[in-house]
């Protein structure tokens, strides 16, 4: 299996979405949202979750002042497309069309997502050409 560029644990993509979701935040903003109890110990957490992304590149930090900030380096289409295509390689032999037709078939479509799916895959799709 291809290794992942960006790999993230699972408590690392909190911290992510945390930034995707409010922008860039301070390691006690962050703390504050996912561990409400805020322990010592939980900001130190944080912390260390924020240094091994800035190691990966997946946040940037701003110490222009003296409480640094970070934001997300890392678009969550990107790591979305990545984590896909692991899941894909280890479960579907690289195919994607298992995978594409189980994530159909999990639920209902409303009207709605169903114009945005067709209008999806118009977009990706070439029409063919009459000749």
């Amino acid at each position: 299996m291809a290794s992942r560029k960006h790999h993230v644990t699972d408590a690392e993509l909190a911290v992510l979405q945390y930034l995707w979701d409010n922008g860039a935040a301070s390691t006690r903003d962050i703390c504050n949202q996912l561990y409400p109890q805020n322990t010592v110990s939980q900001y130190y957490t944080v912390q260390k979750l924020l240094d091994r992304l800035e190691t990966r590149g997946c946040v940037t930090r701003d110490r222009s002042e003296r409480v640094h900030r970070f934001s997300a380096a890392i678009d969550r289409d990107v790591l979305l497309a990545e984590r896909l295509q692991d899941l894909s390689e280890s479960l579907c032999d690289g195919s994607l069309m298992p995978l594409l037709s189980g994530l159909l078939k999990l639920k209902r479509w409303t009207t709605d997502e169903q114009q945005q799916l067709q209008q999806l895959i118009d977009e990706l799709m070439p029409k063919k050409r009459k000749q």
